[in-house]
This record gives C-alpha cells, structure tokens and sequence, in this order.
C-alpha cells in the first residue's frame, strides 16, 4: 500500500457502467487521496476513459457510486461537477480552435458564467481576467502562444493548452486523459516536470495514460484494469514484476516488459 498524504479526496464504490451486453466498467472500487498522483493503465478497451466519463459526469453509472469530498456525484451535469472543483483533459484534443490560446483560458476561468461563448469576449476581458489566463499561459510554457489561433498550434501545445484550460476551472482534482499521447521525447520530459509541480498547488492528479515510461516514472499508484475490472493497485516497482499485469496488460502490447519506475 503506497503512504497517504491526505484524507481521501476521490471515492468509488463498486461503480459499473454497461452498454448493451458490454460491461465496460464493472464493479470498480477505489480511492485517490489528497496530494497524491495516480496512474490508471489497461489494455486498449479496460475501461479507463469510461472511468473518467463517469466521474466528470459525460457518463451515468450503470450501478455504483462516486463520491468528491464527501458528496456524491454520480449522475450530476458535467457543468456542476467541474464547479465541485473537478477539471480534465481529453484523449482527442478539443480546443475552441478558432479563439486565441489566451481566449481558450478566459472560457475556462468563466465557465461558472457564461451562457455562449460570445459571453467571453462581452463579461471577461477584465484585467484580473487577462493577468490570471496569462499567469496559467506562463505556467504551462504557452505564454509565447497567447496571441495565437489554438487550432494552428502543433498537438504538443494543443495538450499543454488543454491543461491551461483545466488549470483555470481552479481543480482540487486534475483528471488528464492521454495527455503525453503524440508527444516527443522532450516534451514528454517537460509534461512530467508540469504534471510533477502541480500537487504542491493542491490539485491532486489521476491519469489515464499508455506511455507506460511516463506514467510509471511520475505516478506514486498505480491501478490497472482490464475488461473492466480492476486487475491491480499498488506503487509502481510492485505493479511492474506483478505476473497477471504482464499477462494482461504487456502481452496485448508486445512490450515484453515495463520500464523502469526508479526516476521520479
């Protein structure tokens, strides 16, 4: 069991999530606490985004539970539970492409508010506004991009602004869906330094992620499903000698075995 640095911030309870005859999610139970970063692997098809979909409210249960600081969650509008202090990422970038970077960052910094997005330009281009988007731009490396259309940035910036754009709905809980997906070798290095930084701002992390070097040199916890079902929990050194997540998980993917989780 990994040491916890905080109260349990995240709880779910034996959630599931069927579509049809296919159990995506099924019975599911687990804790992310305060402070921690916790990685969620499997196999393409275990369930991890649908796991995401139904704690950031795209998604009801099918069965099960979700509670954020003691309230449960299951079942709210995506809207309510990001205003609950829960922010995410997405696996296919979604910027508001025609806007600049700087107006992507002001649509998450008002989106207890707005109605449209013509909303944006009429109530928040304020200077607290501004200074506060181009603080969040400075703190993921796209200060240099403020002024540029998000959808001509290159996909290593579009990710770095999907985290701009979560960082401003101010999250306790960062959910990043695929966030180092496309990205080189350095960028990759750099996501971890930002990714790595964030705790100490009091979000606490739990990623999704397939680049199993990334996600076993950042994350304190694993957990890894498979068809669904949580196959394994536990700190990175046990959950790359554990058998049956070689079995699963490695063998679908050819890798053969996991990097090494030593670096932090």
């Amino acid at each position: 069991m990994s040491t916890r640095k905080g109260d349990g911030l995240l709880e779910v309870r034996q959630l599931s999530r069927h579509f049809g005859g296919l159990r995506a999610v099924d019975n599911v139970s687990f804790q992310v606490h305060t402070g921690e970063i916790v990685g969620l692997i499997g196999p393409n098809g275990a369930g991890k985004t649908t796991v995401f979909n139904l704690i950031s409210g795209f998604l009801k249960p099918t069965r099960g539970t979700i509670h954020f600081r003691g309230q449960p969650i299951h079942g709210r509008r995506p809207n309510a539970i990001a205003r609950l202090g829960i922010g995410r990422t997405f696996q296919i970038v979604k910027p508001f492409a025609q806007l600049t970077v700087r107006e992507n960052v002001l649509a998450g910094l008002g989106h207890g508010i707005y109605p449209s997005l013509d909303a944006l330009r009429r109530h928040y281009h304020n200077p607290k506004a501004l200074a506060r988007a181009d603080a969040i731009l400075a703190e993921v490396g796209l200060a240099s991009y403020a002024d540029a259309r998000a959808g001509t940035l290159p996909i290593g910036l579009q990710r770095r602004l999907e985290i701009a754009r979560a960082l401003a709905l101010n999250p306790v809980l960062l959910l990043l869906d695929e966030s180092a997906a496309g990205l080189t070798h350095q960028e990759v290095e750099e996501l971890g330094e930002l990714v790595r930084a964030l705790p100490a701002r009091g979000i606490t992390i739990l990623l999704v992620e397939h680049n199993m070097r990334f996600a076993m040199r950042l994350c304190e916890r694993i957990i890894v499903l498979n068809q669904g079902q949580i196959l394994a929990e536990g700190p990175p050194t046990a959950i790359q000698k554990d058998p049956a997540v070689i079995e699963a998980y490695l063998g679908h993917s050819g890798l053969g075995h996991l990097p090494s989780a030593s670096r932090r």
